[in-house]
């Protein structure tokens, strides 16, 4: 049965110092002999064409349809129940992928007229403030859907590990009690619209499909819920005490994706 990947980025393909060795290398391999695959992050920081330069930048050759990000797994979901008026609370040079949604408070203009119906929160990182989680509270609190773009716990950063859009979401579920809808890792619904992009053999009726990324949770385990495996990789934020803590048991473990070469 023919393998198709999916490959987490930030941590697995690249840190901020640059391309994980053999990264590049191994997608033009996956290009080359025409293994399926797909990009998958939770970052929501900035949009898909400034990741697309990013990795270009890196060395990699890849287009925009490679990959795929929680933002539009949002868009479709937010479509589907009926929500057109988002507050959103990511940077505001992601917003530009937020198409065909009406946006109003959060980083986005001033809320004026018809409240929001869902309040959507992402990557703001150094950018929250109390003003911003007690907007967003007020909103959910009156009814609006909370909606996370992720629940990634930490990432690492060049001087070290760092919050992620987790801790914020799960403040906001505490205060409101409210449960957020995830559209990005571990949701199964990701993990599955990534997949119905793949390109399938003409000869195959199923694709055995490998999650390939840093985080045990998001990565490993989500994939793990979702129907497929997930391989660790040892780059990134990967910590080996969590991995005999977390309980979580890869499929494979890697000592970074140079091992797939």
């Amino acid at each position: 049965m023919p393998s198709a990947f999916l490959l987490d980025l930030d941590g697995t393909l690249y840190t901020q110092a640059g391309a994980i060795p053999g990264a590049p290398e191994l997608v033009r391999a996956f290009r080359a002999k025409g293994v399926p695959f797909r990009l998958v992050t939770n970052t929501s920081s900035r949009p898909r064409r400034l990741l697309v330069e990013r990795l270009h930048s890196y060395g990699f050759e890849v287009e925009a349809a490679d990959i795929q990000t929680p933002i539009f797994t949002a868009v479709k979901l937010l479509a589907e129940r009926g929500h057109r008026r988002v507050a959103p609370f990511l940077p505001v040079g992601s917003l530009e992928d937020l198409s065909g949604l009406e946006l109003a408070g959060g980083v986005a203009s001033p809320t004026e007229g018809t409240p929001p119906t869902a309040v959507l929160v992402g990557d703001l990182g150094e950018r929250w403030t109390y003003a911003l989680l007690q907007e967003a509270f007020s909103l959910v609190m009156a009814g609006a859907e909370l909606m996370a773009l992720s629940r990634d716990r930490f990432w690492q950063r060049v001087d070290g590990l760092a919050l992620d859009a987790g801790p914020f979401v799960a403040a906001l579920e505490y205060a409101t009690t409210r449960s957020a809808t995830v559209a990005g890792k571990p949701s199964a619904a990701f993990f599955h619209s990534a997949v119905a992009g793949l390109p399938r053999p003409a000869d195959a009726a199923s694709v055995e499909v490998i999650m390939v990324g840093d985080d045990l949770w998001s990565d490993v385990q989500g994939a793990q819920r979702a129907g497929y495996q997930g391989w660790l990789v040892r780059t990134g934020k990967f910590r080996e005490d969590q991995l005999r803590s977390s309980g979580v048991r890869p499929d494979r473990i890697l000592n970074s994706l140079a091992d797939l070469l």
